[in-house]
């Protein structure tokens, strides 16, 4: 799904992954992104998407300076997150 979804115009959208791992049934309130453009309004380099289920996350990285999409699992941080720093709301 990932990769469907890099290989479309949506590329560079968080949106697009939180929504295609949506579709393959992941909770949408388990999940984090990160922002699309950088503080200055440029397009991000890469950006960071993750969901968590129990003590485990699938987290994935996308964008110019990654190549190809990535994505592993991993354990939750200690807060309980999958991903460190600040990501925008997922309230669509």
């Amino acid at each position: 799904m990932v990769g469907q979804v890099w290989a479309s115009d949506s590329q560079e959208s968080g949106r697009a992954y939180v929504d295609a791992l949506v579709a393959a049934g992941f909770d949408k309130a388990a999940m984090q992104v990160t922002e699309d453009l950088s503080t200055v309004g440029n397009r991000a380099e890469s950006l960071q998407f993750s969901v968590r289920w129990g003590q485990q996350c699938l987290v994935g990285q996308v964008g110019p300076a990654t190549g190809e999409p990535f994505a592993t699992v991993t354990d939750v941080v200690g807060d309980g997150a999958c991903l460190l720093g600040q990501t925008r709301p997922i309230d669509w």
